[in-house]
């Protein structure tokens, strides 16, 4: 009876466990960032239940059920088999981005489809079919894919060359190149600057607007997907300098025209280089200001919350407050977002804090090795592109709340409240797990590869003891 009830079992839940073919270490850390998730929401968020009227429990549900939409998206992504349908769908990564960033930049409402909102003086979201999008959050995703198809596409049309044929994956230089007077087209250089170096300017150039901290972070995110790619680093940084320098010419014009031209585009550089130099030390950011003023009221609303969640971190200790004895929480009032990590080092400790960084870090880790053992050249980069986003991400929202980099309102992946936010993550997860099928089979016959090596090693050893033995006797 025993006997039968433990095959049923295995039969069951410990045979589903089994027959997961994506990275179990990879699913590890999707369902433990989910879990602080869940928790860090529901204990952070009383100063948004007082703004939205509501209480703890119904935010809480309102996060479970984000959580259930996003396991449901990784699921589905995870179950798809083929990495071509991946690939057809990433081509359209740079249209849809361009598209979302039109109506964004512009401002253009769609009664009843579309409706720009307006977010920290700057536009950020829009509101489709009365759901709110993050626009960067979807960028940041669809670029990536996008750009692994162009490096995939780009490659194969090299080959295609070599053999003296015209590839069908760049066909639109190619048809075009087919005229004398275009015949440029056609050479490599070109189709780099068409189909990968000209959609990041135009990405880059269209986020500027909105956030020039989310403009640097996609644009650093686009061109280490470049050299994940294989791309020559020379080509990169010199095209790098190229950017760099129109945009240096720009902000140059704008300070000296008394700060009139193409306003809306730096005036948001000229708040992140306010940023960046802001003193928060309390004692010297306050210093000459009179209380109850409203040069004195503006000034403590700037460094509020960054001192807050120093404070959070400093007592947090190293084990932490517990569960649910958070105070900062009720100082910061975008604790859920900006500044979760200050709030779960609050209530966990440094080494809950910690905890979480080894769990970003593996994530790293494995999407290095999912992306050296994938065949295919899609798949590497878009596994270690992903993989970068999501660490990098994590990595930039640590340095803030720790006070090492300027404020950028950059979510900490899959824990941080926002639905945008969550969902984008989720796809990143999804497909890294869908590829990490694909490279699952080479992973394990490197392992087992290793082990006879390992065997063979231990039995030398063995024997070099054994032989010690026989000379002492």
């Amino acid at each position: 009876m025993d006997n039968s009830e433990n095959g049923n079992r295995k039969k069951g839940f410990w045979n589903f466990i089994d027959n997961i073919e994506g990275d179990k270490i990879v699913w590890i850390i999707v369902f433990m960032l989910i879990i602080f998730s869940i928790l860090a929401i529901f204990s952070s968020t009383p100063l948004l239940a007082l703004q939205q009227h509501t209480d703890r429990i119904s935010i809480m549900k309102e996060q479970i059920a984000i959580v259930a939409v996003g396991l449901g998206v990784i699921f589905g992504l995870y179950s798809i088999k083929k990495i071509g349908i991946f690939r057809i769908f990433s081509q359209l990564g740079f249209f849809v981005s361009l598209v979302l960033l039109i109506f964004l930049v512009f401002d253009i409402d769609i009664k009843g489809v579309v409706v720009s909102q307006n977010l920290n003086e700057a536009q950020r979201t829009l509101e489709i079919f009365k759901l709110q999008v993050h626009v960067y959050e979807v960028v940041k995703v669809a670029m990536i894919m996008y750009l692994a198809w162009a490096l995939h596409a780009y490659k194969k049309d090299l080959e295609a060359m070599d053999q003296g044929q015209e590839s069908g994956t760049l066909w639109i230089l190619n048809r075009i190149g087919r005229n004398k007077n275009f015949a440029f087209l056609k050479l490599p250089l070109w189709k780099r600057i068409f189909y990968l170096y000209l959609p990041i300017a135009i990405t880059a150039g269209m986020i500027l607007p909105g956030s020039n901290s989310s403009m640097l972070f996609i644009s650093v995110i686009m061109v280490a997907t470049l050299l994940l790619g294989g791309l020559p680093m020379k080509e990169i940084i010199i095209t790098a300098a190229i950017g760099a320098t129109v945009l240096g010419i720009g902000l140059s014009i704008y300070f000296a025209s008394d700060k009139t031209f193409l306003k809306p585009v730096f005036s948001r550089i000229e708040t992140g280089v306010t940023r960046m130099t802001m003193e928060i030390d309390p004692k010297i950011a306050m210093k000459g200001l009179t209380p109850d003023t409203p040069a004195y009221d503006k000034k403590l609303g700037q460094i509020k919350q960054p001192n807050a969640a120093l404070i959070a971190i400093h007592e947090g200790g190293l084990t932490g407050k517990g569960p649910g004895n958070s105070t900062q929480k009720y100082a910061v009032p975008v604790m859920f977002g900006d500044y979760i990590f200050s709030f779960l080092v609050e209530e966990y400790g440094l080494l809950g804090g910690i905890f979480i960084i080894i769990l970003y870090v593996s994530l790293l880790a494995r999407g290095s090795t999912i992306s050296r053992n994938c065949d295919n050249q899609f798949a590497k980069t878009a596994v270690g592109g992903l993989s970068l986003l999501i660490t990098g991400q994590a990595f930039m929202h640590m340095m803030v709340n720790v006070g090492i980099g300027p404020l950028t309102g950059q979510t900490l992946p899959l824990i941080s409240h926002g639905s945008s936010s969550f969902l984008m993550f989720s796809v990143a997860f999804g497909i890294i797990l869908s590829i990490s099928r694909m490279a699952k089979k080479k992973i394990q016959e490197e392992e087992l590869a290793a082990k006879p090596i390992y065997e063979s090693e231990r039995d030398d050893i063995q024997a070099a003891l054994d032989t010690i033995e026989e000379i002492d006797s």
